[in-house]
C-alpha cells in the first residue's frame, strides 16, 4: 500500500496539470470572443463576459471602472462611426490557480470608418483576471496600458 502512494500522487499532480490546461485554453477562448464581439459590436454578449463585481482600469480611464462602464470604449467609437476592422493576439502568459485565471497578452487592433477604411491602428497590453463562477468564466478585475516605444 505504502509503495501505491508516490504512483498516486503522481497521478493525481498529472490530473491537476491537465485540469489547468483545459482551463488555461478555456479562458483564451473566451479571450478571443472578447475581442470577435466587439468587432461585431455585440455588447450582450460582451457584458455577459464580466462578473458583476468588476473593477479594472481601462486605458481609456482616468480612474478604474465598474461594469456598468465597460461597453463605454466601444460606444463612444461606434457613435463616431468608427469600429473594429482587425486584431492580433500575441498570448504571452495564462495562469490558473483553482478558480482564478490571469491572462497577459499584447494586442493590436485596427479601426475602421463607416465606409470601410482604416483610420487608427493601437497596440495594447493588456491583464484581466478570471473567476469561474456557476460553471463558467468571467473577467474579475483587469488593465490595459499602450505598448511602450518597442511595440512592447
Amino acid at each position: 500500500m505504502i509503495k501505491a502512494i508516490p504512483f498516486l500522487l503522481a497521478l493525481a499532480l498529472t490530473a491537476l496539470a491537465q485540469d489547468a490546461t483545459k482551463d488555461e485554453a478555456q479562458v483564451w477562448r473566451l479571450e478571443k470572443a472578447y475581442w470577435e464581439y466587439v468587432k461585431a459590436n455585440d455588447l450582450e454578449k460582451y457584458r455577459a463576459l464580466w462578473h458583476e463585481d468588476f473593477v479594472g482600469w481601462p486605458f481609456v480611464s482616468s480612474v478604474p471602472v465598474h461594469k456598468d462602464h465597460i461597453t463605454d470604449w466601444i460606444t463612444a467609437n461606434t457613435s463616431k462611426g468608427v469600429k473594429l476592422q482587425s486584431y492580433s493576439i500575441e498570448r504571452l502568459a495564462i495562469h490558473v490557480i483553482g478558480d482564478v485565471a490571469i491572462d497577459h497578452y499584447r494586442i493590436k487592433t485596427t479601426w475602421a470608418n463607416s465606409e470601410g477604411a482604416d483610420i487608427k491602428t493601437d497596440a495594447f497590453r493588456i491583464t484581466h483576471t478570471w473567476m469561474r463562477t456557476h460553471g463558467t468564466w468571467q473577467i474579475l478585475g483587469g488593465m490595459s496600458a499602450p505598448v511602450n516605444s518597442e511595440g512592447k
